[in-house]
């Protein structure tokens, strides 16, 4: 059992539990505590959430044989669409995270650079959500040997907004066998809403400096033959415009989606297309030492001179699944363009502009073999292929030059094989097996090095194992041994040597390897009491053969990482008004076991991280009131500064506090929000740089107001 099926099955309508003096937010709302359905509030957001108050035991229900991701012996948190509609989301789609233990999730408003996901002492600065394999309706979002400023794998989902938002699961470490490159810490798996599922509405918000956002939902069920079943479409737009706290930070975003979906025979499909474009401005990053001096204001702009960026891509999507029961085929089809240019201040003249220019298709297939009620096994293909042309040029004055850190023409192939089987020898007791071989096909046209263009061919293979007991009907344990992998960037296998122009004699091509973790995790959740659950996870995460740079600038395979730690979480329903929450987590150590010479062997990821927050929903005359309040803590952050990289410097503490309050009244939905934070120079993410440590401050107070019309 998972840690979030726990909380989802067990109390959590409304989640939580409790104490902890950090106050805060959250919690499944409840659907219960509406006023009884009239013509004018059906038509207001209605979800099921899992585990109602008349349905919170847990016998039997660990042990099913399920393709659910709450089945697998691993610690997952689901986010239902009725949750992210009580978060702050605001600028930053990276805040529907905020709530889930031990992830940190923000992109500290620079602009439209990739969303930073850090879970399991993975994913240290400047990654953005590398390590964690990124899935959207089946479709994978990690961007490989991106050089828009954000490395190899992250994972841009500025398309998404909150409207979009079916269900998100957050699986912790690599148990899954179905998915795929950058399984490191573990996989988030999003579905976007259906047609039907949300109601039409058109919304409008307005933030501090300057945030404008107007929204249109248009959710209806089309009849069509006699007997046949409806189609379901779901068409939004999204427009959103914003400056920043800091000076010369600007964004502006417009989000296009429309999904068809219908029954045919057996099989439920859909239909998705999605266009996104944004431009921004961004202030960069700041010396921490300048301004705890007061040599500079916290809303300046590192160098003098803004950052920018753009950003535009439109994707196709259609997948199948059985529409009754877990059984049968699994498909999805994608293609998708995407364009992507950043720029990162170096001086007070000079930018390393990285731009993508990439087109992927590619697809899944899977069937699942289901034996009654005791066994399954699901067996599938995957295959992606990413074209297109990935570089960083240095501009000086805003002008280009002909100096180049890297330049290439990739076309990159993956593909593999995978199954996962489950098989319940006795009623309390669920044991799991999987195994996935993937390969790289890689051409790389090294345009800065020729002599470096070089073909790629290498494979993976990643085991899965793990079993969960149901020990009582209130306590189920469970435990896995489980490897993941992250393929080599296209840097890491072509080299591209010391800044200069296309061309450029010399040129090294590196025999490196996918890189490998071993990861065992041991954990158990809990029903104490009704309403009441607690979960709990520890783990130990070996990376095997990291991929490392050596003081020359080559590559190749010998780093090991090691990465220990826990998560505790319990969560309460004290009344069917008030639920509670909150969560600990705690890397005990996350290190470079072979650092190499001049450099720290402790990775930059926070050593404490605390979570906790509390909901009340109100039955009004007419009407439903909404409070939730969240509280957040990072602390022990270690970076190292200097030249060489070895001085040790910890970010301060730093503490979040969300308030939201919601009134749902007739056909409207008022909201009002606040976001405190009160260290005045803290952030959950930094830079260590040879000059200092580099934050990206934050106002102490932000704050909004919303009004939806559903129709």
């Amino acid at each position: 059992m998972t840690l979030r099926t726990f909380a989802a099955r067990s109390g959590a309508r409304a989640l939580g539990v409790g104490a902890c003096a950090l106050l805060a937010s959250h919690v499944a709302a409840q659907t219960d505590d509406r006023p009884p359905a009239s013509a004018t509030e059906s038509t207001l957001p209605q979800v099921t959430v899992v585990g109602q108050e008349d349905h919170v035991d847990l016998q039997g229900k660990r042990a099913d044989v399920t393709v659910d991701s709450t089945g697998l012996p691993s610690a997952v948190t689901v986010i239902t669409a009725d949750e992210v509609g009580t978060l702050n989301v605001g600028r930053d789609i990276s805040n529907i995270f905020r709530r889930v233990p031990g992830v940190v999730a923000n992109n500290i408003d620079q602009g439209d650079t990739g969303n930073g996901f850090r879970m399991r002492g993975f994913a240290t600065q400047g990654t953005h959500g590398a390590d964690t394999a990124v899935y959207i309706d089946g479709v994978p979002q990690n961007m490989p040997s991106s050089q828009a400023g954000a490395g190899h794998g992250p994972a841009f989902l500025e398309w998404l907004t909150p409207d979009m938002i079916g269900r998100i699961d957050v699986i912790k470490g690599p148990v899954s066998a179905l998915y795929g490159d950058q399984n490191r810490a573990g996989a988030v798996d999003i579905r976007t809403a259906n047609g039907g599922e949300v109601p039409s509405s058109v919304g409008v918000a307005l933030d501090r400096y300057d945030g404008k956002r107007l929204s249109l939902v248009l959710s209806n069920t089309f009849p069509t033959q006699p007997e046949s079943p409806p189609i379901q479409s779901l068409l939004i737009a999204d427009v959103f415009r914003t400056h920043s706290y800091r000076r010369d930070g600007r964004t502006e975003r417009d989000n296009l989606f429309w999904k068809l979906s219908t029954r045919v025979r057996d099989g439920q499909y859909s239909l998705r297309i999605n266009h996104y474009r944004s431009e921004s401005t961004a202030a960069g990053y700041l010396l921490l030492d300048d301004l705890e001096a007061g040599r500079i204001s916290p809303r300046s702009t590192q160098y003098g001179l803004p950052g920018f960026g753009s950003g535009e891509r439109t994707a196709l999507v259609l997948n199948r699944t059985p529409a009754t029961g877990e059984a049968g085929w699994y498909a999805t089809l994608y293609g998708e363009t995407f364009e992507r240019e950043r720029g990162i201040a170096t001086s007070a003249v000079q930018h390393t502009v990285g731009s993508d220019d990439r087109h992927f298709y590619g697809g899944r297939f899977a069937y699942n073999l289901v034996w009654n009620d005791d066994a399954a096994l699901m067996a599938g293909v995957e295959l992606r292929r990413d074209r297109g042309n990935a570089q960083r040029r240095i501009w000086r004055n805003d002008v280009p030059t002909a100096n180049y850190i890297n330049s290439q023409g990739l076309d990159l192939l993956t593909y593999g094989v995978f199954a996962q089987g489950q098989y319940r020898p006795f009623a309390n007791l669920k044991l799991l097996a999987g195994v996935r071989h993937d390969r790289f096909d890689y051409e790389i046209d090294n345009r800065k090095m020729p002599a470096a263009s070089t073909d790629y061919r290498a494979g993976v293979t990643t085991p899965k194992l793990g079993l969960v007991w149901s020990v009582t009907p209130r306590l189920d344990l469970f435990a896995n041994m489980a490897q993941g992998f992250r393929s080599p960037a296209a840097e890491q296998i072509s080299g591209s040597g010391p800044t200069g122009p296309l061309g450029a004699p010399g040129g090294t091509i590196y025999d490196v390897s996918p890189s490998k973790v071993r990861s065992h995790d041991l954990g158990f959740t809990a029903t104490p009491a009704q309403g009441w659950s607690v979960s709990g996870v520890a783990y130990h995460i070996l990376n095997e053969d990291e991929i490392i740079a050596q003081p020359d600038g080559s590559y190749r395979s010998a780093g090991e990482t090691t990465r220990k730690g826990y998560e505790l979480e319990t969560r309460w329903q004290a009344t069917r008004a008030v639920s509670v929450y909150a969560s600990y987590a705690r890397i005990l150590e996350a290190r470079a076991n072979n650092p190499l010479p001049n450099t720290g062997p402790r990775l930059s990821v926070p050593r404490h991280q605390l979570k906790a927050g509390a909901q009340y929903r109100h039955r009004l005359p007419g009407a439903t009131l909404t409070l939730n309040a969240d509280a957040y803590l990072t602390a022990g952050n270690p970076y190292y500064v200097g030249t060489p990289q070895i001085q040790l410097r910890t970010m301060p503490t730093y503490t979040r506090y969300d308030l939201r309050a919601t009134l749902d009244w007739k056909q409207t939905q008022w909201t009002a929000y606040a976001i405190l934070q009160p260290q005045r120079f803290a952030s959950d993410i930094a830079y260590g740089s040879a000059a200092g440590l580099l934050v990206s401050p934050q106002p102490r107070l932000q704050f909004g107001v919303a009004m939806r019309y559903f129709f």
